[in-house]
């Protein structure tokens, strides 16, 4: 067996494993990468293999940075089927449109701006897919059931369980039979920090051959959820009442969005924040909301009421969905008194731009950062503190405050995945740390050894190993 890890290794995002064994070739994961010129262009690099030649993909969950790459593979060969949850089946109908959307976009600005309409212009400009192919991608999504026994080749048996991160997230166990040889191999997924609203506690896992655990935040322990609540609270409170200017929050549309809602509804309940105007300018967002709303077997009860709530919120809190365009170019003329949540999460596309671009510039604004911004990325700048920041082109001072709510993450901390992995009854064979920066994955494997005495080892970016 021979496993090449093709993203997500030493880095945080492009997730992507290629599992191959004689006859059989599959990927765990399809992710884009993020971040700045570098990751965009790793997206268009050659894979070390044939699309046309996999048997078949499973993926994790939604999320663009572990699906976002699947439009390209089936443009360029790959016949397949897509495994995933139910769930995650029903929102990548959203994120990969709207991913293919970006893309095209993207591609027919810089055809503007390269050629001003000749007919030569954008020559050499390379579109990574179209909405065409991701609306074809989709027709290969396979979904599935929590815990079911799923039979993708005669040589393989996996079971996708409950990771607790968004929702559909899934750990994948996997039931290899190779020769006379056969071995279990556990894929994490992206970890869920126990205890959170809208998803349930990730599903501990009893044993693994082989084990590939996230690291995101693998190097530290996230602050009390109490603690971080009473610092949202001093922030809205400070910049809506005292300093009135606006609060701008970038958050990813599947998830962290779902989350911030459930949260704020919770405290104006309780009356510990002021009357306020929430604007949810994100279509995506919106689609995301409703999709939830449409699994309520994964949610519970407060989850469910909350979602009732949109339509009739608490008194003195008002939620809007933009609907178009002009409703959010409104938004730019809104100098006081808003909470503004867009995507993207990490500020590097989308309408978070244009809400930044109006907002960054005014010392009675906040900006309220509440999920991982990678390296390279417009969010991460702002959270390093860098006082002048690029949008569109032009140079924009930074002197709004800049908040990092660090305890809202989706992500289990250090001390949540060292719990998870003590669920096991005995130690892996081998343990690969995936899905963190170089320094947050080589410690925390690391420490794995040290705690746990398990052979752990951070693989590097396209590398492999024989099994």
């Amino acid at each position: 067996m021979k496993i090449s890890f093709l993203g997500a290794a030493q880095e945080v995002t492009g997730s992507c494993c290629l599992v191959e064994l004689p006859g059989l070739k599959f990927l765990v994961d399809c992710g884009m990468h993020q971040g700045g010129r570098e990751a965009r262009e790793r997206n268009f690099a050659r894979w070390p293999f044939e699309p046309k030649n996999l048997d078949f993909v499973l993926l994790t969950h939604a999320h663009i940075d572990h699906s976002g790459l699947l439009p390209r593979l089936c443009a360029l060969g790959f016949k397949g089927p897509i495994y995933a949850t139910s769930a995650t089946a029903d929102l990548l109908s959203v994120m990969l449109m709207d991913s293919a959307f970006i893309q095209e976009s993207d591609w027919n600005r810089a055809q503007r701006e390269r050629g001003n309409g000749r007919r030569h212009a954008g020559r050499g400009v390379e579109l990574l897919y179209t909405v065409a192919q991701a609306e074809a991608c989709l027709e290969q999504v396979r979904g599935v059931a929590y815990d079911v026994d799923v039979h993708p080749h005669p040589a393989v048996r996996c079971r996708f369980r409950d990771a607790g991160h968004i929702l559909g997230s899934a750990i994948i166990e996997l039931w290899l039979q190779e020769g006379e040889r056969a071995r279990k191999l556990v894929f994490s997924g992206d970890l869920g920090q126990p205890g959170r609203p809208i998803v349930r506690d990730p599903t501990p896992i009893d044993e693994a051959d082989l084990l590939f655990v996230e690291s995101t935040y693998g190097d530290r322990v996230h602050r009390p959820m109490r603690e971080t609540v009473d610092e949202l609270v001093a922030v809205i409170e400070d910049t809506l009442r005292r300093r009135q200017g606006n609060i701008i929050i970038p958050a990813f549309a599947l998830g962290r969005t779902q989350e911030l809602l459930y949260l704020l509804v919770s405290l104006r309940r309780e009356n510990r924040l002021p009357p306020m105007q929430v604007f949810v300018d994100s279509p995506m967002a919106d689609k995301v909301t409703a999709i939830t709303a449409r699994h309520p077997e994964f949610l519970d009860a407060e989850t469910r009421e909350m979602l009732s709530l949109r339509r009739q919120p608490p008194e003195g809190l008002s939620i809007r969905f933009t609907k178009n365009v002009d409703e959010s170019m409104a938004l730019n003329r809104l100098k006081a008194g808003g909470i503004i949540v867009a995507a993207s999460g990490m500020c590097d596309a989308g309408r978070i731009k244009h809400h930044l671009r109006h907002n960054l510039g005014r010392p009675e604004c906040a900006i309220v950062i509440i999920g991982f911004q990678a390296e390279g990325t417009l969010g991460r700048r702002l959270v390093d503190g860098e006082k002048r920041v690029r949008l569109f082109g032009e140079e924009h001072a930074v002197r709004a405050s800049v908040h990092t709510i660090g305890g809202l993450s989706a992500h289990a901390d250090r001390d949540a995945l060292l719990a998870w992995l003590r669920s096991l009854r005995r130690a892996p064979q081998r343990t690969f740390v995936l899905h963190g920066e170089a320094a947050t994955a080589c410690g925390f494997a690391d420490r794995i050894a040290d705690e746990l005495g398990w052979a752990a080892e951070a693989p590097a970016a396209l590398s492999h190993v024989d099994l």
